[in-house]
């Protein structure tokens, strides 16, 4: 840091306060993968152990026709 009359300039490193890595990015990203995975597999074991009704009979909630 270096004052030039009423100006203070401040090189990038020390405007940041802090170290210029991607750590964070990463941790984010598969944190994010990880939540798609288990929302997935939550998902998908869901629907195959859900009870499947017959394709050919009548529909619920729906008036028989006439």
């Amino acid at each position: 840091m270096e004052r030039q009359g009423e100006e203070v300039h401040i090189n990038t490193e020390d405007a940041r306060s802090g170290e210029n890595s991607n750590v964070v990015r990463y941790v984010l990203t598969i944190g994010l993968v990880l939540a798609i995975l288990a929302l997935s597999a939550i998902w998908i074991s869901g629907a195959l152990s859900a009870p499947q009704g017959e394709r050919n009979g009548v529909v619920s909630n729906q008036a028989t026709p006439q």
